[in-house]
């Protein structure tokens, strides 16, 4: 049974490192001793190392000791035998590419599909979807597809901002982006709003948070969603 907890953000402003989310992963990781960590994304270009550390400090919190994927000499049986998994957010072309060079995209939505407890902030939460192609990221790097977990029947655009109508910006807002990717795919994208989350328990797959998500359906109208919703619907 699928078990996941996907967040558009892993610090709140003015919040330690996934201090808002603590309380949640101490329960979502109850049962694991050890999470393994995919370092990739790499926010800043921070190395591994770096991250993975920061990482551990945050989880020290709830007694959870951090191991990063990236220290094993065989990361496909580190996935296999991983009592849990976090995927950091950071650059998600950056992720998706590494995550196929390391060939373990398939290997990864197998134990998840299969209940290992998951957890995904930003890119690490872009990748739970269908494709990566509603990510707000810059393409540093060239990933082989564009195709990531389908691990839920949409896609996300993490950190979604509403338009701002004192701001100067003339640039693209994420409502316009969205609308461009749905003139080519059919894909539902769910915006997330910052401090919002999606917990996936099997089917469900419910918004968590204060704040109500905008969902995007090609040549339909954009609708608020309420937290507590229960979004498999979507897959139907």
């Amino acid at each position: 049974m699928k078990n996941l907890i996907i967040a558009s953000t892993s610090t709140l402003h003015g919040g330690a490192y996934l201090e808002y989310l603590l309380p949640t992963l101490k329960n979502h990781f109850g049962n694991c001793e050890t999470i393994l960590f995919i370092p990739f994304a790499r926010p800043g270009g921070m190395s591994h190392d770096e991250y993975t550390e920061r990482v551990a400090v945050a989880f020290s919190k709830i007694n959870k000791k951090i191991i990063g994927l990236h220290t094993f000499e065989n990361p496909i049986e580190a996935i296999k035998n991983a009592d849990g998994i976090f995927t950091g957010g950071g650059n998600t072309f950056l992720l998706v590419s590494q995550l196929y060079e390391h060939k373990v995209m398939d290997v990864l939505s197998e134990v998840i599909t299969t209940g290992t407890p998951y957890l995904g902030t930003s890119a690490g939460s872009n990748i739970t979807g269908i494709s990566m192609q509603t990510t707000n990221d810059m393409p540093i790097i060239y990933p082989p597809s564009f195709k990531t977990l389908s691990a839920i029947p949409f896609n996300l655009n993490p950190h979604y901002l509403d338009p701002d109508l004192q701001s100067k910006h003339m640039g693209e807002t994420r409502e316009t982006r969205i609308k461009e990717f749905h003139a080519f795919n059919t894909t539902p994208v769910l915006g997330l709003r910052e401090g919002s989350w999606l917990e996936v328990k099997g089917e469900k797959i419910i918004l968590k948070g204060e704040l109500t998500a905008r969902l995007f359906r090609q040549n339909q109208l954009p609708e608020e969603i309420s937290p507590e919703t229960d979004l498999q619907f979507l897959g139907k």
